[in-house]
């Protein structure tokens, strides 16, 4: 805790995290920040039941100021309102996480232009509508900033059914190398990270044999945690001497292939 306060120069760095509303990885995140005692701004699109919720649980839970933004990312405003919205109540932003993403199986022969657009402004130009409105507020503080986007993993060995999807999380890490030099050259303490998670929150419609196929994938042979992705952001945000990284966190999952071969054949 400690450690990430003197990263951002205040006893209680700021945090906003798109696509907290609902208890998926980005709420796990918002949780883990605020247990490190930073004060938290959750987002939700629709969920914003469920988001006064989980800021209520927060609230008690750590004893930390949580607010609650709302509206789609992709809409030209919606990014510079949360975050200015984010900064009128707490004076600063600090980190921002960009978790909010939609996905779903779609084969390649009904994929449409729409649900390809879609993709794209949901999970590309949300992203970077939000990234840049933080970013330049970042850019204004001393202390500076840390961005974090979410990738995916997959996006070097895609798995089928997803081609509408693959490309708007492609884009993704582009676009964190390009935010780490255009924000970093206005403020070296801004820094733009990314992190793409593997399998760590299964749906319920996953069975036993799936999930023990899945979990075989990996070189730690288990499915991961949220928690796993929360405490890589944790990582990001501490270590002010990495910028315009995209870092998997997947066990193993993007450089290990399991088809059964054996390590040391001879090829001839």
């Amino acid at each position: 805790m400690r450690l990430l306060q003197q990263t951002f120069d205040c006893d209680a760095p700021v945090a906003l995290v798109t696509g907290s509303g609902a208890p998926r990885v980005g709420r796990a995140i918002a949780d883990w920040l605020a247990k490190l005692q930073c004060r938290i701004a959750l987002h939700a699109n629709s969920s914003t039941e469920q988001s006064s919720l989980a800021a209520d649980q927060i609230r008690q839970r750590y004893n930390v100021d949580v607010i609650v933004t709302q509206g789609a990312l992709q809409e030209e405003g919606v990014g510079d309102r949360i975050v200015s919205q984010t900064v009128d109540h707490f004076g600063r932003i600090d980190i921002l996480v960009n978790s909010a993403a939609i996905w779903h199986p779609t084969p390649l022969e009904s994929v449409t232009a729409d649900e390809v657009r879609r993709y794209f402004d949901i999970n590309s130009l949300g992203t970077f509508l939000c990234s840049r409105a933080a970013g330049l507020r970042m850019v204004e503080q001393p202390s500076g900033g840390s961005i974090i986007n979410l990738g995916d993993w997959a996006t070097v060995r895609p798995y089928l059914d997803h081609a509408a999807y693959f490309p708007s999380k492609g884009s993704i890490e582009v676009m964190t190398r390009s935010l780490a030099v255009e924000l970093g050259a206005r403020n070296h303490r801004v820094r733009v990270n990314c992190l793409q998670p593997g399998p760590v929150l299964l749906g319920d419609d996953v069975d036993a044999d799936q999930r023990e196929r899945i979990a075989n994938s990996t070189l730690v042979e288990r499915i991961g945690t949220p928690e796993n992705i929360a405490h890589a952001v944790q990582f990001l945000c501490e270590n002010d001497f990495i910028t315009g990284v995209c870092l998997p966190v997947d066990g193993g999952r993007s450089v290990y292939a399991p088809d059964g071969l054996q390590v040391g054949m001879n090829t001839g």
